[in-house]
């Protein structure tokens, strides 16, 4: 099969950045689900792997946490296991995977069935494929780590999202919207990041650029309790702990060493997510994710959320995934980016 892995750690440029390779097609194991891979997206944490951690020696490492595809085969226990969900063979799922499995730049992938759930009818391949990680990370965020329905005493209600124009911050945007009646609040710096978060339902978006607690208060809505961060943690941790209630809630998807006693002070507790934390650990409910995939396909199909698709770079080989990479990097990025189908380089 025709897979795009990546040979050594370092810039996208470096020689084996990423390249075309051809490998075995894989045997599901007993909980898997092979699927045949039809779109994908790219994510940030795909650019952080490829430039940080050595692949082990053997085959290039297979990079991709965001995919969309039809089931060819089934593991023995799959049919039998109670699953959240029913798979059989040339079901449309997506999924984001396991990190510590290969990914979906192949046009075959193994799959964990507890980690599926059947793709949106609505949706296209590309327009699916952005759903998954984002969504997923989102929503644990909100839902599991910051639980958002909970009110903080003598708080506002309301979030502030700092990355709204992410494809993360653009999930939680619209899941807050569907699912709750908090306050949306964003932060964006560029015109263009601005109209993408107030298209998506953010109540207010920030200047990204400025200082955000005096921007908070100016709304007049109190101080808020919750903050949702996806980049720039560290950086901004005073600016959290002025705007967040006190008891608030801070979750964060990012890797900050954060001063713990200023957050202390006021008792905000501290909330990191790790998308790949239930897979990895084999956690009791690590097939939770399933269904909150397919509560996630079900509001897509409703109307209620939308995909975050920005742009369809092109088929999936070494040079399409270059530029996706090169192109997140950048910082530049508003929503997703999708690739479908697979071709060999030029």
């Amino acid at each position: 099969m025709k897979a795009v892995g990546y040979t050594r750690a370092g810039a996208i440029d470096d020689d084996g950045a990423l390249v075309d390779v051809e490998l075995p097609q894989p045997a599901p194991g007993e909980h898997d689900l092979l699927v045949k891979v039809h779109a994908v997206s790219v994510n940030p944490v795909d650019c952080t792997i490829r430039a940080t951690e050595q692949p082990r020696s053997g085959p290039p490492r297979i990079l991709g946490y965001d995919a969309v595809g039809t089931i060819v085969g089934l593991g023995d226990s799959v049919e039998d296991e109670p699953l959240l969900e029913h798979f059989a063979i040339d079901d449309r799922v997506f999924y984001a995977g396991a990190i510590d499995r290969p990914g979906s730049n192949a046009e075959y992938q193994l799959i964990d069935a507890h980690l599926a759930a059947h793709a949106p009818a609505s949706l296209s391949d590309v327009e699916t494929a952005v759903l998954p990680l984002a969504a997923l990370t989102a929503w644990e965020l909100l839902f599991d780590r910051l639980e958002v329905p909970r009110p903080v005493p003598g708080a506002a209600s309301a979030v502030v999202i700092i990355g709204g124009g992410g494809g993360v911050g653009s999930m939680a945007i619209q899941l807050l919207r569907a699912l709750t009646n908090l306050t949306v609040i964003a932060t964006a710096s560029r015109a263009v990041t601005k109209a993408w978060c107030a298209n998506l339902g953010a109540h207010h978006v920030l200047d990204h650029r400025r200082p955000l607690a005096p921007q908070v208060a100016e709304l007049g809505l109190g101080d808020p309790g919750f903050v949702l961060s996806t980049a720039g943690s560290e950086e901004r941790q005073k600016d959290i702990v002025e705007l967040l209630a006190p008891q608030g809630r801070f979750g964060y998807t990012d890797r900050p060493e954060l001063d713990v006693p200023a957050f202390q002070v006021k008792c905000i507790s501290l909330h990191p997510e790790d998308v790949f934390m239930r897979s990895r650990l084999q956690t009791l409910d690590f097939a939770e994710q399933s269904e909150i995939l397919r509560q996630v396909g079900e509001l897509a199909d409703a109307g209620k959320i939308r995909s975050t698709l920005t742009s369809t770079i092109g088929a999936i080989n070494a040079a399409t995934l270059a530029q996706a990479h090169r192109l997140i990097e950048s910082g530049t990025a508003v929503g997703k980016l999708a690739l479908e189908g697979f071709t060999s380089q030029p």
